[in-house]
């Protein structure tokens, strides 16, 4: 098998725990070496080819014994020198301490041939001294909606960790769903998830928690080093700039969750990363009919502090928590870092702006067609509309036609797209109302319509992963048939394309999938 050169700077430049040995602890420092469990029968389930390819992965090395050996965290390359990181975070609005990858372990730092920098992780691979009494492993079930929705989002073009791998383990693992007493065993898995850093905002709040400002130094010049060389000057200067991009990455990877209806479900700060990528798949789902507040993870279902409409809120919370954290750099002058959030909030808008131009075929959004959307969205609400169906529908709308035949009529485009025939015929005529203003307003813009259509179906995808997509391939694959896994992540490799005969991965969600576990209802374990 290909074999990779590692630096492991993460290692080398930083504090690590001078205590290599097991068990949970508290540490004092940025990592702590800890070695992959090894398991009974790895297997290679699935892979990402094109992320394969790019470490230089071929077939014949991803198919060897060698590679599920690796992935599986039975073995390690020349060079790979594995630990877990040290970090805190807040949960649900409360700061939780000390958390640390509890079960991930990074094998070590790798680039590609474009000189591109790749951490390579386990998930699943066995207890660290940040796993608070759990046993660090992962299901099947979880292990195959991060592995899917890592590379489904890449393709959707939204900032995101990567999957490598996904390798079975031979072992069952216990795990309580839902936490009610109804634990089973469950086969176990492990995701080799890739990213350039797997940095997130709990990294610097720990140190800063402790008062260890040398730690918490250190740790932003490294990642200024290592994650943003673009950036020069020293100092607060320095400091001031790499915030201000940190919160600029953060506002675009926002826009792009809610331009595609996507739902975190767990936005802690420990969940978000530095470089604005999506991280941490849990608990995650995509709006079915549109509803701003929902949200997948029942953890959450009370409160719903992670709905869908709150995320560029949290993020900006969020923001705010790490803004404290680095607070102590800056010294008595926080213009900075106030000026920064207040960039995060400018990007967002401009950004928000840019999705609705894009989602209604405009080739600028004014004031008034950001009223639009947001009234459209309510009717979406109101009558209980697939937002995914609805968007890829619009771009079909012909201003210059009939518009009563393409919304209830032979050419009606929107029907599919409802989930309950009394809402839709009880909102037809304001549905009739609004398509008449936004007829009048193409008119008005005048692009063609063949230009209008493409632009429109670049950013309204016509395949997501929804949950029930995602559970039928995990129901069929604990029944040993995991072929469906590669057949929906090679859907998702093109999420914009019509891709004929695929069309049942195109349908709003089936009424039996509206109280199923795993569809509607998932826990931060899922």
């Amino acid at each position: 098998m290909r074999a990779l050169e590692f630096d492991n700077r993460f290692l080398a430049e930083l504090r690590g725990d001078p205590d290599d040995g097991p068990g949970i602890r508290e540490v004092e420092a940025a990592w702590s070496r800890v070695k992959p469990t090894p398991v009974a029968a790895p297997r290679l389930i699935a892979h990402s080819r094109e992320m394969a390819q790019t470490l230089g992965f071929s077939e014949d090395d991803v198919r060897s014994p060698r590679f599920a050996q690796v992935f599986g965290g039975n073995a390690l390359l020349p060079g790979m020198d594995p630990f877990a990181a040290n970090y805190g975070g807040h949960q649900f609005g409360h700061w939780a301490g000390q958390l640390g990858d509890g079960r991930a372990i990074t094998l070590g730092e790798t680039r590609d041939a474009q000189g591109r920098r790749w951490e390579l992780q386990l998930k699943g691979a066995g207890p660290t001294p940040y796993s608070r009494s759990a046993d660090g492993r992962a299901v099947l079930r979880s292990s195959i909606r991060e592995f899917l929705c890592s590379e489904a989002m890449h393709h959707l073009g939204i900032p995101t960790t990567r999957a490598l791998s996904l390798v079975g383990t031979g072992e069952p693992v216990v795990r309580d769903m839902f936490y009610d007493g109804n634990a089973k065993e469950e086969p176990g898995a492990i995701v080799c998830r890739v990213s350039p850093s797997f940095i997130r905002f709990g990294n610097f709040e720990l140190p800063y928690s402790r008062e260890d400002l040398e730690g918490l130094q250190s740790l932003v010049d490294f990642c200024i080093r290592r994650d943003f060389p673009e950036l020069r000057g020293q100092g607060a200067t320095l400091y001031g700039d790499w915030f201000a991009t940190v919160a600029e990455r953060t506002a675009s990877l926002m826009a792009h969750w809610m331009r595609v209806g996507f739902v975190h479900g767990v936005m802690n700060t420990d969940n978000l990363s530095i470089l604005g990528l999506t991280i941490d798949y849990g608990p995650y789902g995509w709006i079915d009919a549109f509803d701003p507040d929902w949200t997948p993870n029942t953890t959450d279902a009370g409160g719903r502090r992670y709905r869908f409409s709150w995320q560029p809120k949290i993020a900006y919370w969020n923001l705010t928590m790490l803004a404290h954290a680095v607070s102590p750099l800056f010294g008595e002058n926080v213009d900075p870092l106030n000026a920064a959030l207040q960039r995060y909030m400018d990007a967002y808008v401009a950004a928000d702006r840019a999705n609705t131009a894009g989602k209604l075929g405009l080739r600028e959004a004014s004031d008034t067609d950001i009223e639009a959307i947001q009234s459209l969205n309510s009717l979406l609400h109101v009558a209980e509309v697939d937002m995914t169906l609805f968007y890829r529908a619009l771009s079909r709308f012909d201003p210059d036609a009939d518009i009563p035949a393409q919304l209830d009529g032979p050419g009606d485009l929107f029907g599919h797209a409802f989930y309950d025939a009394d809402r839709r015929y009880d909102t037809l005529p304001v549905f009739h109302d609004w398509l008449q203003g936004y007829a009048a307003r193409l008119q008005a813009d005048a692009w063609p319509a063949d230009a209008r259509r493409a632009a429109m179906d670049a950013v309204n995808p016509k395949y997501v992963l929804r949950n029930y997509l995602a559970q039928e391939a995990i129901d069929l694959a604990e029944q040993g048939d995991e072929t469906r896994i590669a057949e929906l992540l090679d859907v998702m490799r093109k999420p914009y394309d019509e891709q004929p005969g695929r069309e049942r991965f195109a349908q709003k969600r089936p009424e039996w999938a509206k109280t199923k576990a795993g569809c509607s209802m998932l826990s931060c374990s899922s």
